[in-house]
């Protein structure tokens, strides 16, 4: 929490954190695929947004953790905007011309906003903590150009990524290429229990988040109650998030 520059909830953080610890004994540089999925449409949440009717509910359906009504039962109503700003984002970067269908308009939405504030913001600050450099080659931006030119169904092909991984099987193994999507999992972040439960009850029950009020206090109650069976559409936990997210303010002296 204190190598990140802002609050990050995903668990990949911890998995980059420890790894760049072990990488960065050995070597200083590393080449890392972040952007791979942005740019060559690898996740979930794009084939369903080919021929979308609606495409701004279709994305908001697959990438949004929280509804705006969700979130108003959640966090003390000091804090709530009056309007549903995330929405009101996407829907702004949808309208804008230059993407030519909806995956396209996920793709760039994805590539020019949220890959640059999550994930690669994420992998930065977990290596940087250990003088590690990790380089994104997926990222040259002749590469993205180039993919933006693309049709997206050549894109979605092979389940996400098609030409890229035709690029590749020139190169790779097919088992490596058609493994499994894989990811960093931290069942104990996830699936809170024992020191971790006791670590993040009273990071949010402390005296200076009880003067910060961020959360609603029935909210929390209720999160305490049963902490492993609150999971998010997305698969995280909703304990862990409001964690972090006031662990993070205290680290830092927000």
């Amino acid at each position: 929490i204190g190598a990140m520059s802002e609050p990050m909830v995903s668990y990949d953080n911890v998995g980059f954190y420890l790894l760049s610890q072990e990488v960065s004994k050995h070597i200083k540089v590393v080449q890392s695929g972040q952007g791979a999925d942005e740019v060559f449409a690898g996740y979930h949440w794009y084939p369903p947004m080919l021929g979308a009717t609606d495409p701004v509910e279709t994305y908001a359906k697959a990438f949004f953790d929280r509804s705006h009504a969700t979130l108003k039962t959640q966090l003390n109503g000091a804090y709530m905007a009056d309007t549903d700003v995330s929405r009101a984002l996407v829907e702004a970067h949808f309208a804008q011309p230059g993407a030519d269908t909806p995956v396209d308009q996920a793709l760039r939405l994805d590539s020019q906003v949220m890959l640059i504030d999550d994930p690669v913001k994420r992998v930065d600050n977990m290596t940087m903590a250990w003088g590690l450099e990790a380089r994104v080659p997926f990222l040259d931006h002749e590469l993205v150009e180039l993919a933006g030119r693309i049709p997206p169904e050549h894109k979605l092909a092979q389940g996400g990524k098609g030409v890229l991984k035709e690029a590749a099987r020139l190169v790779i193994p097919s088992e490596v290429i058609d493994r499994k999507k894989g990811y960093f999992p931290v069942p104990a972040l996830k699936y809170i229990q024992g020191p971790y439960l006791e670590m993040v009850r009273e990071a949010l029950t402390n005296q200076t988040a009880r003067d910060r009020g961020l959360f609603d206090r029935g909210y929390l109650d209720t999160l305490f109650a049963d902490p492993t069976q609150h999971i998010t559409p997305l698969r995280g936990s909703e304990l862990w998030q409001v964690a972090v997210l006031e662990m993070w303010m205290q680290q830092h002296g927000v």
